[in-house]
């Protein structure tokens, strides 16, 4: 991808797992976004979804688990340690690469004025993305939360959002969409229940009460363990470090006659984070990143991948999924497969373009190669994501049937889990075989204008992709038993007919 953005959206859900999951479908649900991490807290109730996606995609996909969200979760219903504004109750994008900050802000105002307009659930903008100065802190909007701020909002114009009228949903309330840099939520468990105590500490060590900068936090109460907690958001940890905020808790619990039981990550976390902490504790001198030995093999492997891979290099480099599919798993499998194959084709087709678009003699040309090439390596990233996708769904439809059944609920509840695990089973591979009926029209359409010392590698890209078409029509086919809904299947029947008719152009 030339642009990356990330996205961590959290949803007021921490303690059903399918529901999660669901959400998690329906992110992922279009192409070019990829899942890097799931945090679920039953304490906070509260799930932190971690995703990448380029620029054009991201926003989408946030927008497709707000929807989803909405249809499962009612805050009504809702209690837990954390604040909470909405079902999805804030949604961050950050910019990771080849995008800025003033991106990935116009990002979240399409995204929050979409949520308005297709959800009808009202949005806030808070950090970067902020309008009014005193929103870009997420205290300041979140303040009274769901049951509070439904009835403030009806009678207070400062509180009006920025997107929607002046009142909640009734049941996912309000979202907070903004842009910021990476932040670590980060959070330090005392060995004592007293969440009084957690809170004195939260107050001392934030910024807003004159602590450390870039310090939020507060003191919740981790009901299921016994022990409270000071929850913090570290919004820039080269200010702030890991490092002295866990110093900083420590002293002031023991001055209170507590201690740290343990602390954990919420989401990810850079790992120049831990080293700056590894150093602020070790007390090493001189230190720079180099000297950490992965820091340097990944430099260094860097390196050896921009240059000309040798064929030892490449066998290496292809091994190890070929040896997940050798494997006696269920997956990788034949979708996942297939969407390699379809990769590889689009990868070829896109190489044949690229060697010819460096030829003069090929000018005349050029505008149409060069469109081709764009298409074909979009093409290539969202097979690729697929790769995972159909592994992914097939460990959903897993999870699924796992669920317990020994009552009339649980049933019912399992029925519904299993079917819509496996509609999305069904929906990668018919996905992937869609994908590969482009790229095969691409690469056959480049064959009279590139390079005819390349016609053979086209000649692969086709067979390929024909073998991957064959492929994720084969999977579509083996999970259609396995869905109840009927109309839902005379649909996906349709689109594979599509496929089937007319076949592919053959090399």
């Amino acid at each position: 991808m030339q642009t990356i953005v990330e996205c961590v959206p959290n949803f007021s859900e921490g303690r059903d797992a399918r529901k999660v999951e669901a959400i998690i479908q329906a992110i992922l649900a279009g192409p070019d976004v990829y899942l890097l991490d799931k945090e679920m807290d039953a304490d906070h109730n509260r799930s932190v979804i971690t995703i990448v996606g380029t620029r054009e995609a991201i926003g989408e996909a946030a927008l497709r688990g707000i929807g989803r969200a909405a249809e499962l979760i009612d805050l009504n219903q809702h209690q837990g340690a954390h604040p909470r504004l909405g079902a999805t109750d804030v949604v961050p994008f950050v910019p990771v690469s080849g995008v800025t900050l003033e991106d990935c802000v116009h990002i979240a105002a399409g995204v929050a004025e979409e949520a308005w307009r297709r959800f009808q659930i009202p949005t806030y903008l808070y950090e970067a993305a902020a309008r009014q100065p005193e929103r870009r802190n997420l205290e300041n909007i979140r303040r009274g939360q769901f049951e509070g701020l439904r009835e403030e909002v009806r009678t207070n114009s400062e509180r009006k959002p920025d997107f929607g009228e002046a009142a909640l949903h009734p049941t996912a309330g309000a979202t907070v969409v903004g842009a910021r840099k990476f932040l670590i939520a980060y959070n330090i468990n005392l060995n004592t229940s007293d969440v009084g105590l957690a809170k004195v500490i939260a107050k001392k060590i934030r910024a807003s009460s004159g602590g450390f900068p870039c310090v939020k936090a507060m003191g919740v109460e981790l009901k299921a363990r016994n022990l409270a907690q000071v929850s913090m958001n570290l919004t820039d940890f080269e200010t702030t470090s890991i490092g002295v905020v866990f110093d900083a808790v420590a002293r002031e619990a023991a001055a209170h006659g507590a201690a740290i039981v343990d602390s954990e990550i919420v989401g990810l976390i850079p790992r120049r984070a831990l080293e700056d902490a590894a150093v602020h504790h070790l007390k090493l001198e001189s230190f720079r990143p180099e000297l950490i030995v992965e820091n340097r093999l990944a430099s260094v492997l860097a390196r050896q991948a921009s240059g000309a891979a040798g064929a030892g290099s490449l066998r290496k480099l292809a091994a190890g999924f070929v040896a997940a599919v050798a494997a006696a798993t269920p997956t990788p499998g034949g979708g996942s497969v297939s969407a390699l194959a379809g990769a590889l084709a689009a990868a070829l087709g896109e190489m044949v373009c690229g060697l010819t678009l460096k030829r003069k003699s090929f000018a005349a040309h050029h505008a149409a190669l060069e469109e081709s090439h764009q298409r074909l390596g979009g093409l290539r990233e969202r097979l690729l994501a697929n790769i995972d996708r159909d592994a992914e769904s097939y460990d959903a439809v897993m999870a699924a049937m796992k669920l317990p059944k020994s009552t009339e609920s649980e049933q019912a509840l399992r029925a519904q889990a299993m079917e819509e695990a496996n509609k999305a089973a069904t929906l990668v591979p018919l996905e992937t075989g869609e994908l590969v009926a482009e790229t095969a029209r691409l690469v056959e359409s480049v064959r009279p204008i590139t390079l005819p010392q390349a016609a053979s590698d086209l000649a692969v890209a086709l067979h390929l992709a024909e073998a991957a078409r064959r492929g994720a029509l084969d999977n579509v086919r083996a999970n259609l038993p396995s869905i109840q809904d009927p109309g839902w299947i005379g649909r996906i029947t349709e689109r594979v007919r599509a496929l089937e008719n007319p076949p592919l152009t053959q090399p």
